[in-house]
């Protein structure tokens, strides 16, 4: 199965209470499926890195093999492709863990795209985060 996902990560405060989000779209357009969480207090970037995380696991729960991903974190666009080495200590292990579940897809293509382009994602951040006001 052919899918695209969305994924963005938010902090109210960097580090703050954070959220991420993920939408997965078919070829048609019709979401498949929208995931979000509350992270407690994080940075920014964690925040990025989990949306990643929880929009790959989705795919891979929904049995899509060929997965577009759109961040508009350029931070871990490069990070992902290898532009960029990952020097956080924090954001090492999820790094580790987006590369283990990115090779488990039999094609990926990862982009970053223009925050507007973005928006599905980045509302499921922000509701989440206002339900935890």
């Amino acid at each position: 199965m052919k899918a695209t996902m969305f994924a963005d990560g938010g902090s109210r405060g960097n580090p703050g209470p954070a959220a991420s989000g993920a939408v997965l779209f078919d070829e048609a357009g019709a979401v498949l499926r929208e995931v979000g969480t509350f992270l407690g207090v994080a940075t920014n970037n964690v925040a990025e890195w989990t949306g990643l995380l929880t929009g790959l696991e989705a795919a891979l729960d929904l049995g899509v093999d060929d997965l577009a991903v759109r961040l508009d974190s350029e931070l871990v666009v490069k990070q992902i492709s290898g532009a960029y080495r990952v020097k956080n200590e924090g954001l090492i292990p999820l790094h580790a863990k987006a590369k283990a579940l990115l090779r488990k897809f039999a094609h990926v293509d990862v982009k970053h795209v223009p925050r507007k382009q973005n928006a599905a994602a980045d509302a499921i951040v922000n509701a989440v985060l206002d339900a935890h006001r």
